[in-house]
This record gives C-alpha cells, sequence and structure tokens, in this order.
C-alpha cells in the first residue's frame, strides 16, 4: 500500500557575508525584575547595533516576552515559532541564549521546530552558529552545562551553610529574638534591649512557675513584642524555652557548636526551666505528633474567630477536666476570642456512638458511595482542567528556583535568601506533584458501592476499636470517618465521611474482628499531660 510522503522541511541556505537576511530579534525579560541585570529596551538596542553591524540582514519582526525562561508557555515565543513555520524570516536572534531557554530539554525542542522551519539561530553574545553542525553541538553543550551547573548552585548553597554553622555563624532566617546577626563575623550577638525580657521569660516560668500563656499574657500587658512586632503567644514562649541557641549553640542539619555566640541564660537556669516543661508536657519537642486524648482535635471550627479547636486541660481538685477549646482562646486568652469550652469526655462519646449509628444505615452508606462514583466520573474533565493548572504551577514553580539559583550565581541574591526561599518553593513543589498523583488516581479509579455485609462488617470493626481501641487507635478512626463537627447555636452537629478503601468487599465471613488492619495509628502520641498547668 502506497505511503504519503511527509512534507520535507524547509531548507536552510548557508550565511556568508553576501548573503540578505530576513532578521526577526526574541527579547524576553524575566518575571524577577529585582534581578534581571537586561531590561527589554537594553536588549532590542543591542540586537539592533549588531544587526546593523551585519551587511545584507534586515530586521522584519520583533518578538518580546515578560516571562520565565525555564518553561515554553510564552505568548511571544508562541508567536516567534508561528511565524517561523510560515516563512516570515530567515533568522531568530537573541541577545543570550538564556533569554531563548533556560532548559535543556526546551532548548532542543526549540532548535528542532526552528530547524524543521528552516531558520537559523545565533546569540548576538555567544560564538556560535546553528547553521552548522558544530554550532548546533555547541548550543546543546551550553544548555547542558548550565542544567549542570543549577544542581552544583543548589549543593553549594547547603554546603555553604553547613561551613557557616560549623564556624558558628548564623546560617540563614530573620535573626532569634534576644540577638543580632555581626555583620562581619556573621555571628550572633545579645540585642541591647531585647536580650533582657529573654532573660525575664525564663527565670518567670522557674521561680514562678506560671504557664507560658501567662507569661505571655503578662509581656502583652506591658506592650512588648515579638521580633515582628505581633502580640506574645504561649506557643512563641515555649518554643523560646525549648531552644537551646539561647545557650550559646548554632545548630543546622547534624552539626551542633557550643558556644558559638554569648548565651542568654545558665545553663542550670535552663536546665531547670526543661525539667517544668517536660513534667507539664509543654516541652515542644514533645508535640511532634497529635494528642491522641483528644479524638477530635482540628475537626470543630470557631464560629467567633474561624479558628480550629484543639484539646486542653484543667485539673481541679478531685479529677482531671478535658475541653475542646478555640485556639486562639487557649493562646491569647478570652479577651481575643471568647468561643465556647466544650465538654471533651462528652462530645467524644457522642459522636462514636452517633457514628456507629450512622454505619447502622447500610442503604444510606451504599447510596452515598454510588453517588459519590457517579459524581467523580462527571467530574472527570473537571479534573482534567485542574491537572492543567498544576502543570502550569509546577512549571512556574521550577522556573522561579531557577531564577533565584541564577541570581546567586550572578551574585545578586545573597546565600542566605537563596537557600531558603528554594527550600520553600521545593516543599510547594511536593505539594503540587502530590495534588497532581491524587488527581491523575481520580480520573483512573471509580469507586465500587459495597455490599451490605461489607458496611456490616466494618461498623463491626468500628464498635471493636472505640470501644476496646488503644487511644491512638480511636483517633485514628476519628481522623478517618469524622469530616467536621459544626458549632451552630447551642447544637453540635457531626458530618462524616466514609473511607472507600476500608470496605472489606469479601463475601466469606472473617474468622476474626480486624483491630488494627483497617486503622492508621500516630507515630509517637503523647502523654496525658495538660497543655497548661
Amino acid at each position: 500500500m502506497a505511503r504519503q510522503r511527509k512534507p520535507a522541511a524547509r531548507k536552510r541556505e548557508a550565511i556568508t557575508p553576501e548573503t540578505v537576511l530576513r532578521v526577526a530579534i526574541y527579547t524576553r525579560r524575566s518575571t524577577d525584575d529585582e534581578h534581571q541585570p537586561y531590561t527589554i529596551e537594553a536588549q532590542t538596542q543591542k540586537l539592533y547595533a549588531y544587526v546593523d553591524s551585519q551587511p545584507g540582514w534586515q530586521i522584519t519582526a520583533s518578538f518580546t516576552d515578560d516571562a520565565s525562561g525555564a518553561t515554553l508557555d510564552r505568548p511571544g515565543l508562541t508567536k516567534a515559532l508561528t511565524a517561523a513555520k510560515a516563512g516570515r524570516y530567515d533568522l531568530l536572534l537573541v541577545y543570550r541564549l538564556d533569554r531563548f531557554s533556560r532548559r535543556i530539554r526546551d532548548l532542543a525542542a526549540l532548535m528542532d521546530e526552528l530547524d524543521s522551519a528552516g531558520v537559523h539561530f545565533r546569540s548576538a553574545t555567544e560564538p556560535f552558529d546553528t547553521s552548522s553542525p558544530a554550532g548546533r553541538l555547541f548550543v546543546q553543550m551550553l544548555g547542558a552545562f548550565a542544567e549542570f551547573e543549577r544542581e552544583v548552585i543548589i549543593d553549594r548553597v547547603v554546603n555553604g551553610m553547613e561551613r557557616k554553622a560549623a564556624k558558628g555563624e548564623w546560617t540563614h532566617g530573620p535573626r532569634p529574638y534576644g540577638y543580632v546577626v555581626d555583620p562581619e563575623t556573621r555571628k550572633l550577638t545579645p540585642h541591647p534591649d531585647e536580650q533582657h525580657v529573654v532573660k525575664a521569660i525564663f527565670t518567670l516560668y522557674a521561680s514562678t512557675r506560671i504557664g507560658t500563656r501567662a507569661i505571655a499574657a503578662q509581656l502583652n500587658a506591658h506592650g512588648k513584642r515579638t521580633r515582628s512586632g505581633k502580640p506574645w503567644s504561649g506557643h512563641a514562649i515555649g518554643r523560646m524555652l525549648g531552644n537551646r541557641l539561647y545557650r550559646g549553640e548554632v545548630v543546622f542539619r547534624d552539626i551542633i557548636v557550643e558556644n558559638a555566640h554569648p548565651p542568654l541564660v545558665e545553663e542550670e537556669l535552663f536546665a531547670q526551666c526543661q525539667g517544668i516543661l517536660d513534667a507539664r508536657g509543654e516541652a515542644h519537642s514533645q508535640r511532634a505528633a497529635s494528642n491522641s486524648e483528644y479524638d477530635l482535635t482540628g475537626r470543630i471550627t470557631c464560629p467567633k474567630c474561624g479558628c480550629k479547636y484543639i484539646g486542653t486541660s484543667a485539673t481541679g481538685k478531685l479529677r482531671r477536666y478535658r475541653y475542646y477549646t478555640c485556639f486562639t482562646r487557649a493562646r491569647y486568652g478570652t479577651t481575643a476570642c471568647d468561643g465556647p469550652r466544650i465538654d471533651a469526655d462528652l462530645l467524644d462519646k457522642a459522636i462514636a456512638e452517633a457514628l456507629i449509628d450512622f454505619y447502622g444505615n447500610t442503604d444510606l452508606i451504599i447510596a452515598a458511595v454510588a453517588g459519590e462514583r457517579a459524581m467523580r466520573a462527571e467530574g472527570t474533565t473537571q479534573h482534567q482542567a485542574e491537572l492543567a493548572g498544576i502543570a502550569q504551577e509546577i512549571t512556574t514553580a521550577d522556573a522561579a528556583i531557577n531564577r533565584y539559583l541564577i541570581a546567586f550565581e550572578n551574585g545578586s541574591l545573597d546565600e542566605r535568601t537563596c537557600g531558603r526561599r528554594v527550600q520553600d518553593l521545593s516543599i510547594k513543589l511536593d505539594q503540587l506533584k502530590a495534588r497532581q498523583n491524587e488527581l491523575r488516581q481520580m480520573c483512573l479509579d471509580l469507586p465500587q458501592p459495597p455490599s451490605p455485609r461489607a458496611v456490616e462488617r466494618l461498623r463491626q470493626d468500628l464498635i471493636h476499636v472505640l470501644t476496646h481501641g488503644t487511644p491512638g487507635q480511636r483517633k485514628a478512626v476519628t481522623e478517618s470517618h469524622v469530616a467536621e463537627v459544626k458549632i451552630e447555636g447551642d447544637r453540635l452537629t457531626p458530618i462524616y465521611k466514609i473511607p472507600i478503601g476500608q470496605f472489606d468487599q469479601n463475601e466469606e465471613e472473617p474468622d476474626e474482628i480486624s483491630t488494627d488492619s483497617s486503622f492508621r495509628t500516630m507515630v509517637r502520641v503523647v502523654g496525658r499531660q495538660g497543655l497548661e498547668p
């Protein structure tokens, strides 16, 4: 069977001093104007001067972008490629290669498009000519070295911070309260005013044994503010009390340097405060995981200020009382928010009983899963649109990392700021990619309605765990099945969610009730100490 031949690419003629060329210029300015040394006007002026110096060259088109070079989604670039395919010019001229692209993959794709259109590519400041194989190879080598250098810069930033930490210097970020950074030695020195506040905080906590929120309230009443000018909170006081930086130590990753700067707190006073923190359960290091004693932490929203409720406690003469309290009220007191406290014992019991009753309605559960399946099927188009948006955000974040690294390389951005911003953007990239994978999975997986026996089996598991399980298992069940508890006047309304993946669709009767395979427990559970003495 005869096959249709692909149209041949437009042939490019070799460039000689006698060649008459139609030239299109492309200029680009990064979105980060602060670290952009080449303005559009400066690039255009130099390109016009370069074309004037070449006999037979004439500018016939000009394309401009205000966008990152790490993405191909640029209006000016799109117009330039369209004009190239239409044969409107013979050579595309840029001021520097990085104005065209900063990625080796993108650069290769762009060069292929120009080559297919029969268009030459040149830089006014770099000695290569894509009209020859050697010139095209040189361009690819420049792109490869640029991408390699990006990775080297990341390692260089981290290694530089480690070297600073090893010398006892302040590595990065805002200065800690009570200290200033010496611009010459880059080491911490006591702040003339704030150092006395730090000493007073440690002394108050150790000698009077009042709580962190009480200390914060005293500081706020005397007009004291944090380094950023905000009111003090019990959380900020707790972090300060557990920070060995005030003992003169600098910590970065696995590096710990003692006597790196003058301590503001004596070792005996610091140790006394740590003992009180450990006894009360206030130490920041003891709160890496949620307190499993409070099943509904983060599930209740304050109707007054909009913050989430957290677990708190108070010790009376006869017993200890547990409450769910608005985060703002717990941290700043009733003057900041007077949202109601809720008896945790009564609420946990009521929510557990209602959850078991909820799974007793088998028809409702099956109908809800079937409705979710139908909704997901209809929402596939929306998921695809969100995926496209996330892909663009990933490209933008990646481009921002490139800009910061290039700025650091050029000396226009200091190592500390570059490292902090690259780290923040890397975290954002991880979150975006996680959401991207989630959406892709949603487009592929549609939930299957469970059988009545599977619903009853899960209900029996819930009864067993909520009745006989450990605090960590009960909290895991709550996190998996309770979406929210709404406060509506004097009423509390639970909103449940159905974790579809926990249904056992095996129709055979199980030998025994599962107590741990269906529910995730926390890595570490904080003990039963209260948040405030």
